[in-house]
């Protein structure tokens, strides 16, 4: 990681600024939604590791469980990533889910394992206007997180993803068996921590939310909402790097 890119450490602590683009803020938002019993993922997982590397976007793996009827539970999986598919469903109008798919900006949908789909998308949601055009900048302040939000229109949540940098697992049963897959960016918790009117606004959090023991990056998503409460469009990110891998 680039010296530029670091704020002070800080009660054990480091906090990094965005994957960048050019213009200092990231391109966009990528989730993908994977599952190691899924034998049309691994080519999806290998995608995700080169958007990972062109370091310009925001990349998140939510593990789903509906897959480990097949004989192998997910190790990284839970009900609450699956329920946010489902959700991206829900707010698409989607009937059902799939694996692998590409949320890309909380917007739309496409195969997992296109990376020229993926990044296409990307700039046609930026040429758009429909990429990140809110700000978002996060910093250490004593013993709180101060995360800072610019103004715009509409309102939104804003959501801590808290995720594992890289893990690699050894699949013993189901559809991947014998092979041994790495896994970049997994999520393992998602929270909810405030909320945006449109109106430029600090939130400050206790260090705390950065100090768990096993925590290797949180992303921060300024991220919309329909009616029913289904994760919508992202107006707005950044990443937060802590822990043992810093």
């Amino acid at each position: 990681m680039s010296p530029r890119f670091l704020i002070p450490l800080i009660a054990g602590v480091v906090l990094s600024g965005p994957l960048q683009a050019e213009d200092g803020t990231p391109k966009g938002v990528v989730e993908l939604f994977t599952a190691q019993g899924c034998s049309s993922c691994p080519p999806a997982d290998a995608a995700f590791r080169k958007l990972v590397s062109q370091g310009d976007v925001i990349a998140l793996a939510y593990h789903v469980d509906y897959w480990n009827y097949l004989g192998w539970a997910d190790t990284l999986s839970s009900k609450e990533n699956t329920e946010r598919q489902y959700g991206y469903a829900r707010t698409m109008g989607r009937s059902n889910v799939y694996t692998p798919q590409a949320i890309v900006n909380g917007r739309g949908h496409l195969a997992g394992a296109d990376l020229n789909g993926i990044n296409s998308k990307i700039d046609t949601y930026s040429g758009e206007g429909n990429g990140l055009t809110i700000p978002i900048s996060a910093a250490m302040r004593g013993d709180e997180l101060e995360i800072k939000i610019g103004a715009g229109q509409g309102k939104a949540n804003v959501v801590m993803v808290y995720f594992d940098k890289e893990k690699t697992i050894e699949v013993e049963k189901g559809e991947n068996s014998g092979k041994k897959l790495s896994y970049l960016h997994s999520v393992t918790n998602v929270e909810t921590v405030g909320m945006w009117d449109g109106k430029a606004t600090s939130l400050t959090l206790p260090a705390s939310v950065l100090q768990r023991p096993q925590l290797e990056g949180c992303a921060i998503l300024l991220q919309s909402a329909n009616d029913n409460g289904d994760p919508a469009a992202i107006l707005g990110a950044t990443v937060v790097m802590a822990g043992k891998n810093i």
